[in-house]
C-alpha cells in the first residue's frame, strides 16, 4: 500500500480523508495491524505543548513622524528589550529577555518575572504594549526618541520565527547534589528528590516520524493556533542514525526552526511561563501531520508510551556531561505513571509538557484537516540525516 501527498490532499478536498490523533493510531494498531490501519488512515496527527525557549517574534513598526532609526539604538517593549541591530523599523523579541527594571528577577529571577513570552501573550490576548525607543539621529532618520502604544493589529508585520522548537527526544532531569537547583527543566530537588521531563511522548510530532521520512523544509503546521512552515532544521539538530537503537533516538536529537503569521495565533496555544530560578520562557502548540505513505510510515506512527525511552541525567555538578555511564534509561510510559526508579530509589516524576493540551492540539488539526480547511505540503528538502520517502 502506497499514497502520496497529492493523492491525501485530493481525498481532503472531496471531504473523504481518513484521519486519526498519533494516540488513536496506537490503539488501531494493536486492534487491527499495522497493514490494515495503513490502509483506513490516511494521516496521522501529532502534538506538544511546552515550553520552548528558542522562540521569538520579529516585527515592523509602522513609522514615527519625523522618522526614526532604529537599528543601532534601544528599543523595548513594555520594558523588555528588543534587538535593533536590523534595520530602521525591524525589531525582534526573544521570548526569554526579560524586564530588566523588574526588581523581583534580582531576588527570584523567572519566579515573577515579566519577560518577552509575556509580551507575545499579551499581544496575542488583544492587549497593548508600550514601545520605545532611543537613538541617534541621521540626516534621514532625524528622531532621537520615540514611544507609542501598539496593539498585535498596529505592527506593519509580526512574524513568530523560533530556531529551535519541537525537540525529538530530551532528558529526564535529576539532581543527585546535596543542594536544590533552578533550571530550565524546573526546580529539582536534591538527592533524588524528584525527576522532570518535558515530551508528549506518543503526541510528539517528531517520535512518530523518528527518521524524518515525511517531515522536512517546508512542511506546513500548526502552530499557536495557525498554519505555519518547517523552515530550517533547528539549532543543535542531530539527526545521527549511529545514535539510534530499536528505530528510535536514544538522545537529545532532531530540532525543528519553525514560521508563523503571530497575528493569526490564538492564546489558546501560546502561554507564557515564568520558570523558577530560571527566567521566562514560551509554551506553544505546535502539531505535524503525518501523511501515511505506507504501512512503515503507519508503524512509526504507531509507537507507544512504553516503547519510547529517555537518558536520566544528573544536572547538578556533573551536568552536561553526567556519571560515566549515565543513570540509565526509563520509558514515557513509566514517567507517566508519576514516579521512576533511579540508583534503587523511587522518584517522584513532573512533567513540564502539558499532555492535555498535546491531545488538544492533535484534535484540533484533526479537525481541520477532515473539514478541508488544512491540507498537506509536499517538503522541498530533507533535513539533515535524513532522507524524504518516495512519493511524498
Amino acid at each position: 500500500m502506497t499514497r502520496t501527498i497529492e493523492e491525501i490532499n485530493a481525498k481532503i478536498k472531496a471531504g473523504k480523508v481518513v484521519v486519526a490523533t498519533a494516540e488513536e493510531v496506537v490503539g488501531l494498531v494493536r486492534e487491527k495491524g499495522v497493514k490494515a490501519a495503513a490502509a483506513t488512515v490516511d494521516v496521522v496527527t501529532t502534538g506538544t505543548f511546552g515550553p520552548m525557549c528558542s522562540s521569538g517574534v520579529y516585527f515592523n513598526i509602522r513609522q514615527s513622524t519625523p522618522k526614526i532609526k532604529c537599528g543601532g539604538g534601544k528599543v523595548m517593549i513594555n520594558g523588555v528589550p528588543a534587538y535593533a541591530g536590523w534595520a530602521a523599523a525591524d525589531l525582534l523579541l526573544g521570548c526569554t529577555a526579560v524586564n530588566e527594571e523588574d526588581p523581583r528577577n534580582a531576588v527570584y529571577p523567572g519566579l515573577f518575572s515579566y519577560g518577552g513570552a509575556h509580551v507575545i501573550q499579551d499581544l496575542v490576548q488583544g492587549k497593548v504594549v508600550k514601545l520605545s525607543a532611543a537613538t541617534y539621529g541621521t540626516d534621514c532618520y532625524p528622531r532621537k526618541e520615540y514611544s507609542v502604544e501598539l496593539g498585535l493589529k498596529d505592527f506593519n508585520s509580526a512574524v513568530m520565527f523560533n530556531p529551535r522548537n519541537c525537540y525529538q527526544l530530551y532528558n529526564v532531569a535529576v539532581n543527585l547534589g546535596k543542594r536544590t537547583i533552578y533550571t530550565y527543566m524546573g526546580v529539582l530537588k536534591p538527592g533524588l528528590g524528584n525527576a522532570n521531563f518535558a515530551t508528549a511522548g506518543a503526541l510528539s510530532p517528531l517520535l512518530k516520524d523518528p527518521t524524518l521520512r515525511t517531515v522536512g523544509i517546508g512542511t506546513r503546521i500548526f502552530i499557536g493556533g495557525t498554519e505555519g512552515y518547517v523552515i530550517w532544521p533547528g539549532t543543535q539538530h542531530v539527526a545521527d542514525p549511529q545514535r539510534f537503537a530499536n528505530g528510535l533516538p536514544q538522545s537529545p536529537s532532531a530540532t525543528l526552526a519553525v514560521i508563523g503569521d503571530l497575528k493569526q495565533m490564538s492564546p489558546q496555544y501560546l502561554r507564557a511561563a515564568s520558570i523558577v530560578g530560571y527566567g521566562t520562557s514560551l509554551a506553544i502548540g505546535i502539531g505535524i501531520p503525518i501523511p501515511v505513505l505506507d504501512e512503515q510510515v503507519m508503524a512509526h506512527a504507531a509507537i507507544a508510551d512504553e516503547e519510547i525511552t529517555f537518558p536520566i541525567v544528573d544536572y547538578a555538578e556533573a551536568y552536561p556531561l553526567g556519571r560515566p555511564g549515565g543513570l540509565g534509561r526509563v520509558s514515557m510510559a513509566e514517567l507517566m505513571s508519576g514516579q521512576i526508579e533511579v540508583d534503587g530509589k523511587k522518584v517522584p516524576t513532573g512533567c513540564l509538557t502539558s499532555r492535555a493540551k498535546a491531545r488538544e492540539v492533535a484534535a484540533e488539526l484533526k479537525s481541520r484537516i477532515q473539514a478541508g480547511g488544512f491540507t498537506l505540503s509536499r517538503p522541498v528538502a530533507p533535513l539533515p540525516g535524513a532522507e524524504l520517502a518516495q512519493g511524498c
